[in-house]
């Protein structure tokens, strides 16, 4: 493993020495849920999340209120998760009228 993956204990230095895409969708997730609670680190509860829905793909199809229902998740880190959510549809619309006008 590289050491500058093994000095991070959070996925954040990960993604900023190695770039985004050596994530996983864990701890992509984790990032935005940034603090887990007491017993439950944040990336647990992404994966807990992504089991449940799938993929990001199926986390964006459900009503946010489904994730209240994941133990750690708060409605702060519900509406980050949400934002974030929205930038990736903004970006998707943007790219398909892009394309749609070439």
């Amino acid at each position: 493993m590289n050491n500058k993956a093994e000095k991070w204990h959070h996925p954040g230095g990960k993604l900023r020495d190695l770039g985004p895409e050596t994530l996983t969708d864990a701890e992509l997730l984790s990032i935005l849920i940034a603090a887990g609670i007491k017993g439950r680190p944040a990336e647990a509860i992404a994966q807990e999340i992504l089991q449940k829905f799938g993929s990001f793909k199926g986390m964006a199809n459900q009503p946010l209120e489904k994730l209240l229902d994941i133990r750690g998740l708060g409605d702060v880190k519900i509406i980050r998760i949400a934002a974030a959510f929205e930038i990736a549809r903004r970006i998707v619309n943007e790219v398909l009228r892009e394309h749609e006008s070439t």
